[in-house]
């Protein structure tokens, strides 16, 4: 094909071809720009939601793991609060462990070991453990808690009293 038009014509035509790609170009370009905003926009938008629902989440799994730790503070401090009602009932009442020991302690005579000594929370019964050399020390032993007026209901099990010597005994008893 052979073209007849003149120059000026065929630099016209071919400015005008020029000037509506760039124009066609620039709008695809921008169409893509568009859309890839968009695109952007709404990837945004879904990781913010994602965000919010695992900070939801997140909240919520701390409050359950921390409802036990509450309940078991709660119950430590329940059970400190009962301890501290049991010692300021057993102040008011007067009595004293160290009082109550050193009577023990009195009564005890040459030849008997003490192993443990237990006392219920509000130190009105005790259970004494030990260790006599022979019956009849742990005869005195009885006669001297019956002796104290501050013991009542004094208890030794029949098993103390099968052995003759190297005596291991139990004593129960109530403090007025």
């Amino acid at each position: 094909m052979i073209n007849l038009l003149p120059v000026l014509q065929k630099e016209k035509l071919l400015a005008e071809r020029n000037l509506k790609l760039v124009f066609i170009s620039g709008i695809v370009i921008f169409a893509v720009l568009i859309s890839l905003g968009l695109l952007l926009f709404l990837a945004k938008n879904s990781i913010s939601a994602d965000l919010e629902v695992q900070k939801i989440y997140t909240k919520q799994k701390e409050t359950e793991l921390q409802l036990p730790r509450l309940i078991d503070l709660e119950k430590k401090i329940n059970n400190a609060n009962a301890t501290f009602s049991e010692l300021s009932l057993f102040y008011k009442n007067g009595g004293s462990l160290v009082d109550i020991l050193t009577k023990i302690s009195r009564a005890l005579p040459q030849g008997i070991y003490l192993t443990s000594i237990n006392a219920n929370p509000s130190l009105t019964q005790f259970s004494l453990t030990g260790f006599s050399k022979t019956r009849e020390i742990l005869l005195i032993l009885k006669g001297n808690l019956e002796k104290e007026t501050s013991f009542a209901e004094i208890y030794f099990p029949p098993e103390n009293w099968v052995a003759p010597i190297d005596v291991n005994f139990v004593v129960n008893f109530k403090i007025k």
